[in-house]
């Protein structure tokens, strides 16, 4: 090696090598060998080890803090304060106040209140004055008895028109309905055993069966025009009375007239409107089927008007004695206001021994 190195003294090892002459860089490298074992000397040697000087907290520089109590309140207010919304302005009386109503003025519970409870008060006894008093406050005025009293009228008045109109507009027509049923099926049975011959009817009495197909239309037709008879039961009644009465479908020249319900009681002519020129109206009797053909109509007209039931009707079209029928019946819908007409001629007279004319057999 090139480097130098001290020189070896004789009978010494290399690692027990001496380094005299090494000055104080030799006292130092004896001493970094030795453990640290500094002790102060001098004046300083009885002093305490020495600790990092910390200088005091700033009051100004800490973040939050509880705000000193203001000189008006005491140190025994003071100590019931904890926050700075607590300090209530306003002098020593109303803070004695705020702080009765936080719970005490050092802070115990809240003192029970000297008012009465509510139900302490309905409990105490009540003089005859105040009962009175108070039993006539309770007491409904007269302005709301009666219009509780005008309130029932009306439900009641309602509850009455909304059960006449289900009755009027449902409940007729369903028994009307049996009613025609069961009269048209009796005179059916009677024609089939032969029981009844034609002739004079009796008021009421059902004596033949109206077929008007376009409207599906099978009523029977009882001698008479009466409510209660006749109409008010589904059936179709004959004009036979009086200066009304008309020709039967068996005469050989007059007028058949008939009168129905448009509306209710079954309502069988409310939409013989609909028939058209050519639809077939037809009477079928105990021997005989009679057809007619629809020719006319007149839409409005007055129910004094009785010439409509004429043997020549003037507003039908007519102009010569012949075998007709007149239907009869009201309008508008639901109204007895007016009347409307419809006029049909006889086509064809069929004895029931030769089968079903061809417009109830189509």
């Amino acid at each position: 090696m090139t480097a130098l190195r001290p020189e070896r003294e004789s009978g010494t090892s290399y690692g027990e090598q001496s380094y005299e002459g090494a000055g104080a860089l030799g006292e130092w490298y004896e001493e970094a060998q030795q453990p640290s074992s500094y002790e102060p000397q001098g004046p300083y040697a009885s002093q305490e080890p020495y600790e990092p000087y910390v200088p005091p907290a700033d009051d100004e520089t800490v973040a939050l803090r509880i705000p000193d109590p203001p000189e008006s309140i005491s140190a025994s207010e003071a100590s019931s304060v904890t926050r700075v919304s607590d300090v209530t302005p306003g002098g020593r009386a109303a803070r004695r106040k705020a702080a009765k109503r936080r719970g005490g003025r050092h802070g115990a519970g809240a003192r029970p209140s000297t008012e009465p409870a509510d139900d302490e008060e309905s409990s105490a006894p009540l003089s005859r004055v105040e009962a009175r008093r108070r039993a006539k406050a309770r007491k409904p005025s007269p302005g709301v008895l009666a219009s509780r009293a005008i309130g029932e009228v009306f439900i009641t008045t309602g509850v009455l028109m909304l059960l006449f109109v289900t009755y009027q507009l449902w409940w007729t027509n369903v028994r009307a309905h049996a009613q025609a049923g069961k009269e048209a099926s009796n005179l059916q049975e009677e024609w089939e055993s032969g029981k009844r011959a034609p002739g004079e009817f009796e008021p009421g009495q059902g004596f033949a069966l109206l077929h008007i197909p376009k409207l599906d239309v099978v009523v029977p037709i009882a001698e008479g025009v009466s409510n209660k008879k006749v109409l008010d039961r589904g059936m179709v009644g004959h004009y036979s009375e009086g200066a009304l009465k008309t020709a039967m479908p068996s005469a050989k020249t007059g007028n058949f007239g008939l009168a129905g319900h448009r509306n209710t009681h079954g309502e069988p002519f409310r939409y013989i409107n609909r028939l058209t020129k050519g639809d077939e109206i037809v009477v079928e009797t105990q021997d005989d089927y009679f057809v007619y053909k629809m020719t006319s109509s007149l839409p409005v007209t007055s129910p004094s008007n009785t010439s409509v039931l004429n043997p020549v009707p003037p507003q039908s079209g007519f102009k010569e004695p012949g075998r007709y029928i007149t239907l009869t019946t009201c309008t508008p819908e639901f109204t007895s206001k007016y009347r409307l007409i419809v006029w049909g001629k006889m086509v064809e007279e069929r004895p029931r021994s030769k089968g079903k004319p061809d417009a109830l057999v189509n």
